[in-house]
């Protein structure tokens, strides 16, 4: 049955907006929509998200394409654009088969967001027809002439969906919905695991937090969280993860530092570079307990109080913040974008922390380097954020083949760059958010062949690759996470003379 415009005005097609809001915030834990924001006309809705699928498909960001969205309409094209970010590999298959000539890029958007938006049926937000209807309305007002060509595309899709679907589905594009050149070398560097990894990034990823270890446990936050009907569950001493992802306002003692959202996969980075992963937090005087040494023993007792330490990328600050939870420390927080160094004090201040921070390029250290060498250093490259696809599912779409290689070459620089800063017998920690080989193990061969005074760390090992799956299966697994983290790779590097 058609919805009509009327039937929209009085609610109907408002409960899909309402839906698409709730599948947003399963993407990324936004705030609540207002209930404006939920009533807006789903074919304004629909414009907006064309919009930022045409500036994604064009090379810019969905943050950037989003940011230029009125602010009431924010969270529903958010929710679209997403869905359809995610679908797009199957939409652009379908709309070859239904229109071989591309229509206009602005028209070309609208369309393949609708398609992506209809198919599969299982994640469709809204009936076939409403969603139809609405999108002839937003090609009216997006270009007129266009509407009846959209609505004829559309309906053929309807019409022969089995037929259609069947044939696409023949694509790897629309199969797994990534670019052919993206699959191709996961199926490289992954051929067991490849099409798990390809799957996982179209689904929505799990809601984590970080208990600060300065004033809590993982399993003292469940419990609250459980007392206010927010069910979740303790993945360790501070990683949780909820059931349901929920608005940051909605976490008890957020607002005061008490929690932080990081995947867990991210929060390995901290304890790996202190090297005491069990041992106690700093006390009130920010001295640190030595008397629990956790699985290294008297082998290694971490980094001692007032240790050096240069968090080389710091930007958002996540990273730099968990050192300091765990550990007393020096910290150096370093990133060339001022702005981005800016959400670092933000983070820091939340959770009562400090650290000292400079805006410059790590790869340059003739610019910012006082000379006194570094206990540790944190080197979170940049990358091809290839691991934390479902969280961001733009990147697939805006990297391009040669854009791997560039960034391989940009790592180098940065560690070769870095790695006369260490201290003899200092750490360095290299990782990246990506499962491509070229930026993690590939990349730390070549480091260990140009540096003879460089080896990988005995204890604690190497994670090396994790992959985005639900035991985070890698070449040498060491960990057992339930909740499938993020994909991530990192490499602890010992310099031994």
């Amino acid at each position: 049955m058609l919805y009509t415009r009327q039937a929209y005005r009085s609610g109907a097609l408002a409960r899909g907006a309402a839906r698409a809001d709730r599948r947003l915030r399963a993407v990324n834990a936004s705030p609540q929509p207002s209930p404006a924001a939920a009533s807006l006309p789903l074919a304004r809705l629909l414009n907006h998200a064309a919009d930022a699928v045409q500036a994604v498909r064009a090379g810019q960001s969905l943050n950037v394409a989003l940011a230029n969205c009125p602010v009431a309409a924010r969270p529903g094209a958010q929710a679209l654009s997403f869905h359809a970010l995610r679908w797009l590999g199957a939409a652009q298959v379908l709309r070859a088969q239904l229109a071989p000539k591309p229509p206009p890029p602005a028209v070309d958007a609208l369309l393949l967001t609708a398609l992506a938006l209809l198919w599969p049926q299982a994640e469709a937000p809204y009936a076939d027809h409403t969603l139809v209807d609405q999108a002839v309305d937003a090609a009216r007002q997006r270009a007129k002439p266009s509407a009846a060509f959209v609505n004829a595309v559309l309906r053929r899709f309807l019409r022969e969906r089995d037929a259609l679907v069947a044939a696409a589905l023949r694509d790897p594009v629309a199969r797994f919905n990534h670019p052919r050149w993206w699959i191709a070398r996961l199926k490289a560097d992954w051929p067991e695991h490849w099409q798990a990894i390809l799957d996982a990034d179209n689904q929505h990823p799990p809601m984590t937090l970080r208990v600060n270890a300065r004033r809590s446990d993982a399993p003292t936050y469940v419990a609250r969280l459980q007392a206010q009907g927010i069910a979740a569950t303790a993945l360790g001493a501070q990683a949780v993860v909820l059931a349901q992802p929920c608005p940051v306002t909605q976490l008890p003692g957020f607002a005061q530092g008490e929690v932080s959202v990081q995947d867990a996969a991210a929060q390995r980075a901290a304890p790996l570079l202190i090297g005491a992963t069990d041992r106690q937090p700093p006390d009130a005087s920010g001295v640190v307990p030595q008397g629990e040494l956790g699985p290294l023993g008297a082998a290694r007792r971490g980094l001692g109080p007032g240790a050096r330490v240069l968090d080389a990328c710091a930007a958002p600050g996540g990273k730099t913040a968990h050192l300091l939870e765990l550990a007393a420390l020096d910290v150096l927080a370093l990133d060339r974008d001022p702005a981005r160094l800016s959400r670092v004090h933000e983070t820091l201040a939340r959770l009562g922390l400090a650290a000292r921070s400079v805006a410059a390029d790590a790869g340059d250290p003739a610019v910012w380097w006082d000379g006194r060498p570094f206990d540790a250093i944190l080197l979170d490259a940049p990358c091809s954020a290839a691991g934390i696809v479902r969280r961001h599912p733009d990147v697939r779409w805006l990297r391009r083949p040669g854009d791997i290689a560039a960034l391989a070459a940009a790592q180098a620089r940065l560690l070769d760059a870095l790695w006369p800063l260490l201290a003899p017998g200092g750490r360095l920690l290299y990782c990246t958010c990506s499962v491509f080989k070229a930026e993690g193990q590939d990349q730390i061969d070549a480091f260990l062949q140009r540096q003879p005074g460089a080896a990988l760390a005995a204890s604690p090992p190497s994670p090396g690759h994790l992959l985005p799956l639900p035991d985070n299966r890698a070449e040498r697994p060491v960990h057992d996470n339930r909740a499938a983290a993020d994909g991530f790779f990192y490499a602890l590097l010992e310099k031994t003379t």
